[in-house]
């Protein structure tokens, strides 16, 4: 796919203010610092398009990108610890979900994982919570320019920390901002599902009286993102 053009378009705080187009979305997220922005920009082939930041769980809002006129890149605050204080938090949580669970432009979220690191438990508890939602997505391994064989290694272990855990192992996928490795690789992954149907869901689902409690498990998934 060649990219001919590519705009910001908006910050959407909440699901309620994300645009109403019949184009289909396309999200990346990941803990915070994983290298979101750079491989928004790496993508795009802009350097400067999405705000490259070091200070952890910088984005806050949902980010909306145009490409070609024809699909949108959507930059999701990371899961992790931003130092926000805990009335942005509880807003930062519900949006994310939100948009996750409930946009039907949605197509595919791309997970990145760091690709230096060893399995993290947040990365692997965040990829199963996506899973129970049946939110395609695929693994972005990022920043894998340097020592290949611990790149290889630590995906190799994830593989085995999924399957262990009975989660399947999706398309797996793996990039470089500094060197634009995976850049041709992701873009295909996009252009095939450029015509994938809208998701559709169950219109009675906001119909309920009262949220049901959660258990254990529900309230350590939302202290995810």
């Amino acid at each position: 796919m060649k990219i001919n053009s590519a705009l910001f378009q908006l910050s959407a705080p909440d699901l309620d203010s994300c645009p109403e187009t019949a184009l289909r979305e396309f999200a990346l997220i990941g803990r915070s610092n994983v290298g979101k922005s750079s491989l928004v920009n790496m993508l795009t082939g802009r350097r400067e398009l999405a705000k490259v930041s070091d200070a952890p769980g910088k984005t806050r809002l949902i980010n909306f990108f145009l490409i070609n006129n024809e699909w949108c890149l959507i930059d999701l605050p990371g899961y992790g610890y931003a130092k926000v204080d805990k009335e942005q938090r509880a807003d930062f949580n519900v949006a994310v979900a939100d948009y996750l669970e409930r946009r039907p432009n949605l197509v595919r979220v791309f997970v990145l994982i760091d690709s230096r690191l060893t399995p993290q438990r947040i990365d692997l508890e965040f990829i199963n919570w996506l899973a129970d939602c049946g939110v395609p997505f695929s693994l972005i391994f990022t920043k894998a320019d340097k020592k290949p064989s611990q790149v290889a290694a630590n995906i190799a272990l994830f593989k085995q920390r999924l399957e262990d855990e009975g989660i399947a192992v999706p398309e797996i996928l793996v990039s470089s901002a500094e060197t634009a490795k995976g850049r041709f690789e992701i873009l295909g992954a996009i252009e095939k599902e450029l015509d994938a149907p809208f998701r559709t869901f169950d219109d009675g689902e906001d119909d309920a009286e009262e949220p049901e409690e959660l258990d254990e498990k529900d309230a350590e998934d939302e202290r995810l993102f």
